[in-house]
């Protein structure tokens, strides 16, 4: 067994494999977001305030922002949704707020970044979605035209293909090709096709206009699992320019999470993917910002990116019938979300910070001795009392009636303490 054990190889460490793509630069004032290369993988986000509405447009861009969001796209579809533009920027600025913001253009995006140049400057970064610019001659115009004014006032540019919304004119002269096959592929297989070759023939347009190629993030969205993971996967293979990912509709609650986490964790594990959008139909009563919080864990699980301290929590069992251990893991999930906007700023280092409530004997206190700092909650005819664990070490022991009160100020403290000073 000995030599067995001294013979072995080492088990290789999962890691995602490094992305390769070109990398895009998206700024307001003086901050600036990269996007591909070597830069994090990014979360976006986008409101469903009505555009019109500045203030309550801009309210909701600062709340997906402070949750996480790093870009924020809106809605830009009427001429008065494009003059509130410049507005809501401005709203945002007086609260301190710089996240880029993302116009979201269809059908008419060409007359209102030409008619309202205010709204094309105010904006970081246009989308485009190819199946919806325009049709037969007057398409390769309307997209210049939106692509000379991205170039005029110095923009990033997503070209987003939705299966949604294909360019009719493009599936149908693949459909015709696919007819005449010997062995004609399946229909899927051909709007896969379809997505991609309008994807990047449009980036390759617009880099002959003479947008700059690094500016270019790519999109190709479907609804199914398996169908993103094969068009990612083939359009990744196509081509270097940075790639955004997301399932177009992905659904409410479990179903819209599971669905997104399934996917998008597959293609960045295998290193595809430089952003990443949850576009979750937040259920009666949700805040927008749920679709933040789950990209983010998302990305903080596959070890991509961290953002906020993590609690480690049992599920319970048979020994822990108090709620007693659920309640004040909740309480510090909760506490340490809200004070994330804060701390960034104040307290370098604490997204990385280790948080463990455990609700018995049995993994309690080994959990709280891998964490920064953890407790071991007393379970169903245990002792009632809750040992404290900091940095690996037993600290104290709670007992009464306020142990989740005097929990919460050992966090407290524990942050002031080791984050407090650099």
């Amino acid at each position: 067994m000995e030599n067995a054990v001294s013979e072995a190889s080492p088990i290789d460490v999962a890691a995602p494999k490094a992305r390769r793509t070109r990398q895009a630069r998206i700024a307001w004032g003086d901050r600036v977001v990269t996007v591909g290369g070597d830069a994090p993988v990014r979360v976006q986000s986008m409101t469903n305030t009505d555009t019109v509405d500045a203030i309550g447009t801009a309210i909701q861009v600062k709340e997906l922002a402070q949750a996480g969001s790093e870009f924020v796209r809106i809605t830009v579809n009427t001429p008065e949704a494009a003059q509130a533009v410049p507005y809501i920027r401005e709203q945002l600025d007086r609260m301190g707020e710089s996240v880029p913001l993302v116009g979201d253009f269809h059908y008419n995006g060409h007359r209102l970044l030409t008619e309202f140049p205010a709204c094309a400057e105010a904006l970081s970064k246009y989308r485009i979605n190819p199946g919806n610019v325009g049709k037969g001659d007057k398409k390769d115009k309307q997209f210049g035209q939106m692509i000379e004014a991205a170039i005029r006032w110095n923009k990033a540019v997503r070209i987003g293909v939705n299966w949604g919304s294909l360019d009719q004119e493009l599936l149908a002269q693949l459909m015709d090709a696919n007819s005449r096959r010997a062995r004609p592929w399946e229909a899927r297989q051909v709007m896969y096709e379809a997505l991609i070759t309008s994807a990047i023939e449009s980036a390759k347009q617009a880099e002959a206009i003479g947008l700059d190629g690094n500016q270019i993030i790519l999109s190709c969205k479907v609804s199914g699992v398996q169908d993103l993971i094969s068009v990612y996967r083939e359009l990744a293979r196509r081509c270097d320019y940075a790639l955004h990912l997301g399932l177009t509709e992905a659904g409410m609650g479990t179903k819209g999470t599971v669905a997104s986490a399934t996917a998008l964790s597959i293609l960045l594990q295998e290193g595809i993917g430089d952003t990443i959008r949850v576009s979750l139909t937040p259920q009666p009563g949700e805040a927008r910002t749920q679709e933040v919080v789950v990209a983010s864990e998302i990305l903080q699980s596959l070890g991509l990116r961290v953002f906020v301290p993590s609690v480690t929590a049992c599920p319970g069992c048979g020994r822990t019938t108090s709620t007693t251990f659920q309640e004040l893991a909740k309480q510090i999930d909760d506490y340490l979300r809200a004070q994330m906007p804060v701390w960034r700023a104040r307290y370098p280092g604490v997204e990385g910070m280790k948080v463990a409530v455990m609700g018995c004997i049995v993994n309690g206190p080994g959990e709280s001795k891998h964490a920064d700092i953890g407790i071991s909650l007393p379970g169903t005819g245990e002792a009632p009392a809750a040992p404290v664990f900091i940095d690996g070490e037993k600290a104290m022991t709670l007992r009464g009636e306020r142990i989740a009160q005097e929990f919460h100020e050992i966090v407290e403290n524990y942050v002031e303490r080791r984050y407090g000073g650099r």
